[in-house]
Order: C-alpha cells, then sequence, then structure tokens
C-alpha cells in the first residue's frame, strides 16, 4: 500500500479533555451472544452521541433488527443507524475495502453516513497479504478475515497505520479519536468475547484482541468516567472453532437450530453447549459488571432443556424459571440482571 498525501482531520479541541460519561457492552462467552442488538437498544434511550468500537475487525458480525429491518455489520459501529457519530477506534484493525463495502451497503438500505463515521489515525491496516495468510489457517479456525496476522504486525512494529497509509476516500474521516471522545457521552461496543480475549480467553484458541472492558480504556477513555458496564451472555453458550467444545445430544443440535446458531461473518454452524455459570461468573468479576443481559432463553424454551454447568458438573435446572434462579445465584447482589427473548430489542 503506498503512502498518501492524505491529510489527517483534527476536531477541533474541547475545553472538556475527557468524555462527559461512557457505558460499555461486553461479551462474557465466546462472541454471538447479541451485543450488537443490546448495544442497539441502549441506543434508543437518547442518552449517547457517540459510539466507540474498540477492538478486533471485520470478524465481527452485529446482527440488528432496526425498524424490523434485518442489518448485518462487521466493522462499522451501530451509531450510524441513529444518526450518531460512530468512531472505529485505535484498538480495532481495519480492512479499507470492506470497510467501504459495508457503507455502501448501509447506504443502500437508506441509511445516511456521511460526516458520521470516524476512524483513529492509529488504527491498523489488514492487507490482502493479511487475508491470504488467514485464509490458510487450520488449526486455530479463525474467521479468516486477516485480524490474527495484523495485529501480530502491529505488535512486532512492522504494520501499517491507517493514518500514514490511506487510500483516499470520502467514505470515513481519520481523526484523533481524543478529540472526538472529548465531552461526548459514549457508548463502547465490543467484539468477540471474553473466552477468546488473548490474554483472558482459552488460549491458543482465542482472537488478537483485547476482549474486555480494559479495551475501552485502551482506547482513550478514562476508567473514571466510565458509568455502567452491561456484560452479555446466551442462557447457553456457542463456540466457532476447531477446539471441542460438547454438543453431544439432541437437545443442543435442537437448540442449534432453534437458535439458528450460524456466524453471521463466516456462515459455519456455531457449536452450542450449556451455559457455564462459573466461566460467566469470572468473566462478570473480570469486567466488573453493572448488569447482565442474558439472551435466547426462549431457545431453550422451545428444545425443552434447562441446563448448566457449575463446578464443571452438568446439572439439570429443570424450568426456564429454575434456570433464571441459579443464573441470579451466581452474579454479585449488585449486577442488575435483564433476560431477553426477543430479537429485537432488551
Amino acid at each position: 500500500m503506498q503512502r498518501s498525501n492524505t491529510s489527517i482531520q483534527v476536531m477541533s479541541g474541547s475545553t472538556q479533555l475527557m468524555v462527559n460519561f461512557c457505558d460499555a457492552v461486553v461479551d462474557l462467552q465466546s462472541g454471538d451472544t447479541g451485543k450488537g442488538k443490546v448495544t442497539h437498544s441502549l441506543l434508543r434511550s437518547g442518552e449517547y452521541d457517540l459510539v466507540l468500537r474498540y477492538n478486533g475487525g471485520s470478524n465481527a458480525g452485529h446482527t440488528i433488527y432496526h425498524n424490523g429491518e434485518k442489518i448485518v455489520t462487521h466493522q462499522v459501529p451501530a451509531g450510524v443507524l441513529y444518526g450518531i457519530r460512530s468512531l472505529i477506534g485505535i484498538g480495532c484493525v481495519v480492512n479499507v475495502r470492506k470497510l467501504e463495502e459495508e457503507i455502501a451497503y448501509l447506504n443502500a438500505n437508506g441509511f445516511k453516513t456521511d460526516g458520521l463515521i470516524f476512524v483513529d489515525s492509529r488504527a491498523h491496516v489488514v492487507t490482502e497479504e493479511h487475508l491470504a495468510e488467514d485464509n490458510k489457517d487450520v488449526a486455530i479456525g479463525t474467521t479468516k478475515q486477516g485480524i490474527g496476522p495484523a495485529y501480530r504486525n502491529k505488535y512486532g512494529r512492522t504494520g501499517i497505520r491507517i493514518g500514514d497509509h490511506l487510500i483516499n476516500t470520502d467514505k470515513f474521516t481519520i481523526v484523533d479519536s481524543l478529540n472526538l471522545l472529548a465531552g461526548s457521552r459514549v457508548l463502547a461496543e465490543g467484539a468477540q468475547g471474553f473466552a477468546l480475549d488473548i490474554d483472558w480467553g482459552d488460549y491458543p484458541y482465542v482472537t488478537s484482541s483485547h476482549c474486555t472492558i480494559g479495551s475501552v480504556v485502551l482506547n482513550g477513555v478514562s476508567p473514571r468516567k466510565i458509568r455502567k458496564i452491561y456484560g452479555v451472555a446466551k442462557a447457553y453458550e456457542t463456540y466457532v472453532g476447531t477446539k471441542d467444545f460438547g454438543m453431544h445430544c439432541e437437545e443442543l443440535r435442537k437448540v442449534q437450530i432453534h437458535g439458528q446458531e450460524f456466524g453471521a461473518t463466516t456462515g459455519r454452524p456455531r457449536k452450542c453447549n450449556w451455559i457455564n455459570l462459573d466461566k460467566v461468573a469470572y468473566a462478570a468479576r473480570v469486567n466488573d459488571i453493572t448488569h447482565l443481559v442474558v439472551n435466547k432463553i426462549d431457545i431453550l424454551d422451545q428444545a425443552n432443556a434447562y441446563r448448566y454447568f457449575k463446578n464443571d458438573v452438568e446439572c439439570d435446572a429443570g424450568s426456564r424459571l429454575g434456570l433464571i434462579d441459579v443464573i441470579v445465584r451466581a452474579l454479585p447482589d449488585n449486577v442488575q440482571v435483564i433476560f431477553s427473548d426477543t430479537p429485537h430489542s432488551i
């Protein structure tokens, strides 16, 4: 990629040097828990004027129902659906071609994006070489979006930063995100999940970015400005990749079918297993969540199965109310738990 003469737009300074406040959405499992839906639902409150995407790249797949229409985003934060400024932060890696294609897709579906999409100048670029290398992976079972090679080059100090090597575009604006964040009411939107985090996850079956609340701070948000942390989980667990993940019984196959568990990015079937309360509680602890949103409990109704793992032992809660009870009791008393059984809202 050739160095461009494109200048970086530095937003006018603010007398307020930090964000006004920041709420964050974090995944407590292995991704695909419904973070996009939760982010979309929170934006309806009108509280926020900036959405920050804080990790990952086009390996994410957030399915959102907006005014009854199904919209799938990969790199663009959900704020654009409400005409809210949307920032791809310093912790992300960007496939420029796919980002422009995604913006065109949103425009074709009636969403205006002019002046709404920003990318931090220090975010790294996913190149065609990264994509070619990632497509050879068979050991980990990646999404083959070039994410791992791009992050490897970033930390090896041989990467390409978008502000230094940008193909000319009028689709988004390159900024110093600290100036954009200043004074803003921020909703931070994450990708992947805790079990995939490069440090906290089930190594080596992990992604290459930081998926926890710490990543929000790495993107320029003061920890003192973080107000609410929404942990998101499903009433069961899913995973896409090469490791063994259970799914050894007919009830779990029913869960996969009724839950339409196929990757939004890869289209691959997601492996299903029962929710692991110890792992969810641990992820909740690391992220210090204030709220837990549990999605898709209605899928267990359809499968007529309400099982979970506790202390590595498979248990049967017996009913929907029984499972709700054990999930709530697994968490600290100060965590507000919300159960959702619709893809449209929380």
